[in-house]
């Protein structure tokens, strides 16, 4: 069956096509199962652990795009830079590990109604928005594009940007101060 799929999508019979198909499926399927594990983890620390393995997934998968620098700096901001500052902020919160006897049970089916009718609003935009909608991909931008872009164009959300996080890390060393 996965064959004939395959062969229908790919007349051609070229193996690449089939490989990037094959490894977006994996990648996909890990994705899938670490998310669910990050929402469904008792301990704090282990859904931050599978955060950084969808993290990881979304950088292979710009890979496979062929879009290298995007999925590096995916790499290194998001897993190097989010998931360490996520990991200070559980370590220095001192928040209990384990289940909360005061969160309250009732809420989760209300909690699932709302993911359930945010998602349907959010697919039936998308859809509506981009359902005649095609995409012609012609050639991966390269860094020295991306580069040329930030630093001219996009220069002033950068800067901003920079200064954003700059901030944040002054509010956590002044939160996470001793007097």
């Amino acid at each position: 069956m996965l064959a004939a799929l395959l062969a229908q999508a790919n007349p051609t019979g070229d193996g690449l096509f089939v490989a990037q198909n094959i490894a977006f499926g994996v990648i996909a399927a890990v994705m899938l199962v670490s998310a669910w594990r990050v929402v469904t983890t008792k301990n704090v620390v282990h859904a931050a652990l599978y955060l950084v393995i969808v993290l990881a997934g979304v950088a292979a998968q710009f890979l496979l795009l062929g879009a290298e620098f995007i999925g590096v700096t995916q790499v290194l901001v998001y897993i190097g830079a989010v998931i360490v500052l996520f990991l200070f902020g559980i370590m220095l919160t001192r928040a209990k590990l384990g289940e909360d006897d005061t969160v309250a049970r009732e809420h989760r089916l209300m909690a699932a109604l709302v993911g359930v009718l945010l998602f349907g609003v959010m697919a039936w935009a998308v859809v509506d928005d981009y359902s005649d909608t095609h995409v012609d991909i012609v050639s991966p931008n390269t860094t020295a594009m991306v580069s040329d872009a930030i630093f001219s164009q996009y220069l002033i959300p950068f800067e901003v940007v920079s200064m954003l996080l700059l901030a944040a890390l002054i509010g956590a060393i002044v939160v996470a101060r001793k007097d």
